[in-house]
């Protein structure tokens, strides 16, 4: 191919000579084309047996989707009234006596007294007939000690804090009309009886087997719970009797 024979000699002289290779070309292969350009340029076969019928939403059309019209709910009376209640509150001047019942028992504390509470539940109805049964059975009369139970009813409380016989009082934040228990915490405090404001009447309610109770008390404890209790009442003064001239000053509301 390049006309040269390894045999021959090279005499001194003589000049070599090199036949020139012919030249490949170089083919540039074209870049892949994008999957997503591939994609647009692919044609979507439309099946001609099938109409396209884009749907109308204007009026005398189509159906409309689901939207969330909640916004324009006409809600029962209960709910607006307890919305623009909260609304007012936010908004107006809300005076101390009625603002201290937003200043709740924190969470550890509201646990430690309920599970103290739900060891003194009163006995439900279907208790008590199945205890009447059993003594007109037997022929015995009540005798003995009272249970130690949880005490409820608002003038049956009030009586309570009056004779000085409470240890211990729970009010509910929320009970309305709040008239009903804005002077409690004065008249603890009067009486210097310790006093607390939970959340909320409903679970309060649950403890003495009703739907809610604005209030309840406790009058004594068996001697295994007297720490638990003297804890209670000792965490109770001081973030509300102690505090008594402090939360009377201090309004609410007005952002």
């Amino acid at each position: 191919s390049s006309g040269i024979n390894a045999e021959w000699p090279l005499r001194p002289g003589y000049k070599l000579y090199f036949e020139a290779m012919p030249k490949v070309k170089k083919v540039r292969k074209a870049a892949a084309v994008p999957a997503y350009n591939a994609a647009k340029t692919v044609k979507k076969v439309s099946n001609p047996l099938i109409e396209k019928r884009p749907k109308n939403f204007s009026i005398g059309g189509d159906i409309q989707p689901k939207r969330d019209l909640r916004r324009f709910v006409k809600w029962p009376k209960y709910v607006r009234l307890q919305r623009q209640k909260k609304t007012l509150y936010q908004r107006l001047k809300v005076p101390p006596s009625v603002n201290q019942f937003t200043q709740t028992l924190d969470k550890q504390t509201a646990t430690n007294l309920f599970k103290l509470l739900k060891k003194y539940k009163p006995e439900t109805s279907a208790e008590k007939k199945e205890r009447l049964k059993s003594m007109a059975a037997s022929g015995k009369t009540e005798g003995g000690k009272k249970p130690v139970v949880v005490k409820y009813g608002l003038n049956h409380v009030t009586a309570l804090i009056e004779k000085k016989k409470a240890s211990l009082v729970v009010i509910a934040h929320d009970v309305d009309p709040i008239e009903l228990v804005v002077w409690m915490p004065a008249l603890c405090r009067k009486m210097n009886i310790p006093y607390c404001i939970v959340k909320g009447k409903a679970r309060l309610g649950q403890v003495v087997h009703k739907k809610t109770a604005a209030c309840l008390c406790l009058t004594g404890v068996k001697a295994d719970d007297k720490n638990a209790l003297n804890n209670l009442v000792a965490s109770v003064k001081t973030n509300y009797n102690d505090r008594f001239d402090e939360i009377r000053k201090t309004w609410g509301g007005g952002n």
